[in-house]
C-alpha cells in the first residue's frame, strides 16, 4: 500500500485550535475586553497593531460628539441580476444588515471637527467585505454633492475588498461614478482628504480611495489592487515582505503619511484648519486678494505652502 504523505502548516493564529477570538491581538496575542479596546480606538496596547473599525464608531472616533448627520440611509441595493452563489444575493444583504445594522458598505452624512465642517463617507469592511456596489457608490456621490453644494471638505475612509462580485457591471460602474464625484470637487477647488484602512484593494483602491487632495493611512494596511499571493501565483515571483503596505506605499510616494489612529483626528483638524474656517471664523473673503500671476487652484495653493503636491495623472 503506498503511504499518503500529509503536510500541515500551522500559522501563529492556529495555536491552541481553533478561531482566534476577534479581541485577540494577531500579532503579540494579548487579549482585550470589548471597553478595552473602545476605549483605546481598537489599537493593540502592547504592539500598536490596528484592530478593525466599524462605520459607526469610525465616525464617533473622528467627528465632534453629537455633530453627525446622516445622509441616504434609506438607500438599499437591488438584485437586477437576481445573483445567486451559494445563496441569493438578496440573502447576503440582509444577513450583513442583520450583523452590522448598516444598509449598506458606506455610511455617508456631514459632521464636524474641532468645529470645522466636513462632508464624511466611511466604509465598514464587516458589511459584505466592504464592496463597492451601486449603493455604496451613490451614497459616496451624495457625500460628495454636499460638500460641492456647502463648499466643505470632504473625508473618506476606506475599507475595501474591492467591487461587489454579485452586481457585477454595475459595481465596476461606480468606478466612474465616483471619479466623476472626485473631479466635481477638484473642479471648484473643494478639498478631499483620503483616509485608507486596512485593507483598501481592488476596485476602490483603483478609483476615488487614491484620488485624494491629501492621501494618509494607517499603519500596515494593505493598499493595493491585488494582495500578495494572487501578484505571486500570477507572476511566479516572490513579493517583498512589506508588499503592498502602508510604509511601502508611503516610501514610493503614493501616499502623504502613515497616520497612527490615535493621530488621526488631530490630523484632520490640521488640515480643516488649513482647508476651512470655522463657521464662526473670519475668512476675509471681504477683502480682495494679492494677485498670484496664476489661475492656480486654491486647494493646490496650500498644499504648495506644505510642500504637498496634488496627484496628477
Amino acid at each position: 500500500m503506498t503511504p499518503i504523505e500529509v503536510n500541515v502548516e500551522r500559522t501563529a493564529g492556529d495555536e491552541g485550535g481553533g478561531r482566534r477570538h476577534p479581541n485577540t491581538c494577531p500579532s503579540c496575542r494579548s487579549h482585550f475586553r470589548d471597553d478595552e479596546l473602545r476605549h483605546s480606538l481598537r489599537v493593540c496596547a502592547q504592539c500598536g497593531h490596528h484592530f478593525a473599525v466599524g462605520a459607526m464608531e469610525r465616525i464617533e472616533q473622528m467627528l465632534d460628539p453629537g455633530s453627525f448627520v446622516e445622509i441616504g440611509s434609506e438607500l438599499r441595493a437591488a438584485d437586477p441580476l437576481a445573483f445567486v452563489d451559494l445563496k441569493p444575493y438578496t440573502d447576503r444583504l440582509l444577513d450583513a444588515e442583520l450583523a452590522t445594522g448598516l444598509g449598506d458598505s458606506l455610511v455617508a452624512g456631514s459632521g464636524q471637527i474641532v468645529g470645522r465642517p466636513a462632508a464624511v463617507a466611511v466604509m465598514d469592511f464587516a458589511f459584505m467585505g466592504g464592496s463597492m456596489g451601486s449603493v455604496m457608490g451613490e451614497r459616496f456621490c451624495l457625500a460628495a454633492d454636499l460638500a460641492v453644494a456647502r463648499r466643505i471638505p470632504l473625508i473618506s475612509v476606506t475599507a475595501s475588498g474591492g467591487a461587489r462580485m454579485q452586481e457585477n457591471i454595475l459595481a465596476l460602474m461606480q468606478m466612474a461614478k465616483t471619479v466623476g464625484a472626485v473631479d466635481s470637487l477638484r473642479e471648484i477647488g473643494v478639498p478631499y482628504i483620503s483616509v485608507l484602512a486596512h485593507p483598501t484593494t481592488g476596485g476602490v483602491i483603483a478609483s476615488f480611495a487614491s484620488l485624494g487632495d491629501v492621501v494618509v493611512a494607517e499603519p500596515g494596511a494593505l493598499l493595493s489592487f491585488a494582495g500578495p499571493r494572487v501578484v505571486e501565483q500570477t507572476t511566479g515571483e516572490k513579493t517583498a515582505p512589506d508588499f503592498g503596505r502602508s510604509e511601502s506605499n508611503l516610501r514610493l510616494g503614493q501616499l502623504d503619511a502613515v497616520v497612527p489612529r490615535r493621530e488621526l483626528r488631530g490630523e484632520l483638524a490640521k488640515l480643516l484648519m488649513l482647508f476651512s474656517p470655522a463657521e464662526d471664523e473670519p475668512t476675509g473673503d471681504n477683502e480682495p486678494l494679492p494677485p498670484t500671476g496664476t489661475d492656480e487652484n486654491p486647494v493646490d495653493r496650500v498644499l504648495g505652502m506644505f510642500g504637498l503636491g496634488r496627484k496628477r495623472g
